[in-house]
Parts: C-alpha cells; sequence; structure tokens
C-alpha cells in the first residue's frame, strides 16, 4: 500500500474515527420501499465486460423488487489512492472489487465487513486457499474473513527447448531443482543467455517453504535461516551469470521481452502468453515447451474478492450482492470471458478448464486447472507494494556483494515490522 492511502486511512485508525465511521455508508433509500446499493468494480466497463455486468445487475434486480444498482467503474490508475480516499470521507461503495492488500487496510481501519462473523456458512461455498486468503489477523484488526472470494490468477512456466538443450539443462519441476540447473547453465551459457528471472518476490519465498509471518500475523519471519539460504542460492545464480545486471530492475513485461527475443530460457508465463508467443514471436513459438510452475511447496495464485462496506446502510442487502457476484454460476461465466480461474468450489471442475486435445493451450489449461486446486495465495495482505519494492532493492544489494543476504532480509524486515505497528 503507498504512502497516500496510509496517511488518508490513519485517519480511520484511531478509536474516535472509526466510531465516527459508523451509520454513514454508500447505499441510499430512494423512496417507497426502494433500495440503492453501489456497486463498484476495477477498470471492467468496456466492450469486453459491459454487457456481462448489465446482465448480472439486471437478474440481480429481477430477483430483488425494489433493488437498483448503481454500478461505478473506477481506472486501474490510482484505484488504491481512491479506495483510500472514499473510506476517509465516509463514502465507499456498498459492494466493492478490491484484492487482498488494500482490503487488509480497509478492515483494519472497520470499513469492511467481517463477513465470516456475518454469514459464517459462506466459507462452505469457496476453496479453502481463497477463504484463507480473504481472512485476515493482524495487531490492529478483528480476525475475519473481510471479502467473498472471486477470481484467481495463475500460470505455468515456460521453457525454450533450443536454448534447455544447447546449455545441457533439464525441466525443473521444484526451485531446487532450478537452483541445480544453475550450476550447470553457468560453465555453458552463462552470460550468453539469462537462465530465468533474477529479483525473487515475497509469493517465491512461500513457495520455497520459507514462513513468512508468525502465528499471529504481527510479525514477518522470513529472514529465518531457509529465507537467507533462498537468497544465497540468487546470489550463487547471478555468479554464474544466470541472469544479467540489467534484469536486476527490469519488469515482468521486460522479462517477457527477453524471452521473446530468444535471449531467455524460463519464464514464468500465463496462458495468453501462449497465443502471444505465437503471434509475436513465431520462431520462438516452435521451441517453446510448457511445464507447472516451480514450486518447491505449493504453486502461487493471485485472488480478486468482493468486499462490503461495513457502514452500508443496506449491509443484509450489500451481502447478498456480493454473494450474487461470487456464486458459481457467474463465477463461471465471467471467468471464460477474462480468462482467469473460478475461487469457488468444484468450478474448476468444469470442461471449459478441462479441454481435451495435446495442443499447448489445452495442455497448459490443464495444467493451470491442476495449479487452482493445489494453489495457494502466498503473498501476505500486511506486505504492501512498498515492502516489496524495498525487498527487491535489498536483494539486489546482496547479488552485488554490498550486503550479506541475512542483512538484505533483516533490514527489509525491521522496516515491514515497523510498518505493520
Amino acid at each position: 500500500m503507498n504512502k497516500t492511502i496510509k496517511t488518508a486511512l490513519s485517519l480511520l485508525c484511531s478509536a474516535a474515527a472509526v466510531v465516527s465511521f459508523g451509520g454513514c455508508g454508500g447505499s441510499a433509500s430512494s423512496g417507497s420501499g426502494s433500495i440503492e446499493l453501489k456497486f463498484q468494480t476495477w477498470n471492467l466497463k468496456n466492450d469486453k465486460f459491459t454487457g456481462y455486468f448489465q446482465d448480472l445487475i439486471k437478474q440481480f434486480e429481477k430477483e430483488n423488487k425494489g433493488v437498483h444498482i448503481k454500478w461505478v467503474d473506477q481506472p486501474a490508475d490510482n484505484y488504491e489512492d481512491k479506495l483510500s480516499t472514499d473510506a476517509a470521507a465516509n463514502s465507499l461503495p456498498d459492494v466493492i472489487d478490491m484484492g487482498p492488500e488494500p482490503a487488509y487496510t480497509l478492515a483494519s481501519a472497520g470499513a469492511l465487513l467481517n463477513i465470516a462473523k456475518e454469514e459464517p456458512k459462506a466459507k462452505d461455498q469457496y476453496l479453502d486457499a481463497a477463504w484463507q486468503s480473504a481472512t485476515f489477523k493482524g495487531p490492529h484488526l478483528e480476525e475475519g474473513t473481510y471479502g467473498l472470494p472471486w477470481y484467481l490468477n495463475t500460470g505455468p512456466t515456460l521453457y525454450n527447448k533450443a536454448l534447455l538443450d544447447e546449455c545441457g539443462l533439464k525441466v525443473p519441476k521444484t526451485q531446487d531443482e532450478m537452483f541445480a540447473n544453475a550450476e550447470i547453465f553457468g560453465p555453458k551459457c552463462g552470460g550468453k543467455y539469462a537462465m530465468t528471472t533474477g529479483i525473487p518476490s515475497i509469493q517465491d519465498f512461500g513457495m520455497y517453504g520459507v514462513p513468512l509471518m508468525n502465528k499471529d500475523h504481527t510479525k514477518f519471519t522470513f529472514n529465518d535461516p531457509k529465507g537467507v539460504a533462498f537468497v544465497q542460492h540468487y546470489v550463487d545464480m547471478y555468479k554464474a551469470k544466470a541472469f544479467t545486471d540489467e534484469m536486476l530492475n527490469t519488469s515482468n513485461s521486460g522479462e517477457s521481452k527477453s524471452f521473446n527475443s530468444g535471449s531467455q530460457v524460463f519464464l514464468n508465463g500465463s496462458l495468453y502468453s501462449i497465443d502471444d508467443m505465437k503471434k509475436n514471436a513465431p520462431n520462438v513459438f516452435e521451441h517453446m515447451g510448457i511445464t507447472n510452475m516451480v514450486a518447491n511447496t505449493h504453486p502461487n495464485m493471485m485472488l480478486e474478492m468482493m468486499t462490503v462496506n461495513a457502514n452500508s446502510k443496506h449491509k443484509d442487502m450489500a451481502l447478498k450482492l456480493a454473494k450474487f457476484v461470487t456464486n458459481s454460476k457467474n463465477q463461471l461465466t465471467f471467468d471464460k470471458k477474462a480468462n482467469v480461474f473460478p475461487s469457488s468450489k468444484g468450478t474448476i471442475d468444469d470442461p471449459f478448464f478441462n479441454p481435451s486435445g495435446d495442443d499447448m493451450n489445452a495442455v497448459g489449461m490443464r495444467m493451470v486447472a491442476k495449479q487452482v486446486r493445489e494453489g495457494r495465495i502466498w503473498g501476505p495482505p500486511q506486505f504492501t507494494a512498498v515492502d516489496g519494492t524495498r525487498l527487491q532493492e535489498q536483494i539486489v544489494q546482496a547479488l552485488q556483494g554490498k550486503v550479506t543476504p541475512k542483512q538484505a532480509l533483516d533490514n527489509v524486515v525491521e522496516y515491514a515490522n515497523g510498518r505493520l505497528k
């Protein structure tokens, strides 16, 4: 969460502010016993999705006479800033589309409904991993579930078979096998190509089995010996020239360009990457292979949720709308349009996600469906974008020998724990 959000929400974190926050909400009564609910999505009002949401709203209004839904859609830029501004002004919509990180901040400020408390049976409708990721605990909030899981996203690992053969590598199943590849890659191909991505994220630590937080979720703990050993592997990879200095500061798009140009062996990709490669890098696509996300534990997923304003004037109906948007039928329709994956139990077994055939798209879809069944959302919602930037900066310092892996992680953990308090 960026500084603007933290500043705006700091007004809500005192007891007085939270008390004064009560009684205000985004919904309104429009006379004659009718109810208006404000429903907000994030960058989804466009040619692809507008019809879907219009039909969804029409169906909900038909099933709930007297309820009128006002759909608003905010652009992607500064979306979290807008949420913080609305929260500080007591004007959050009744139902809001957001991820776990901003939801944790708003929940800590008393702005989001604890759904586990209001309707504990809702848990039975969603995958355990998704429900757990929407369940928060920490130093400033009541433990609870502050959103209904909506959709998930994850992807396979892509690899260049020509480079794999040239460099004498094996397709890895685990991160340890990837590190073993680096020992082979260095003497044969180090500096000539990049083997893989240069900087691990907090999710990579989770997939390696590093304990990210203590049981109370009041402190980060990824500077333990396993975390230090994980960073040391990247130091060794860097010394073996498994990735370049340029890759230390590159974005995901930069990594994709490196792979698309035929100069990188492995890429954490998505199902979009398959058609993109086929269209924009046919020479590389000809040699492309696909395998599971490389992880020592469970593959990582990203989660989007539907949250409810804790101070909505029509809280029960707002929760009903959030449940409607995230039910299995409506998730499935949306997921097919958006090329994302369902968080409701059983929906991933739909034939759409389990196609027959041996073409790469079918193989990739089945592979990712399996990852959804087995995956975890590894990024703690307490770990903000600012923390992520600091982690990247400190790991770069460790790779360049300016600090030890232990010092790098100690610096990040000290900063993140201080901010968390």
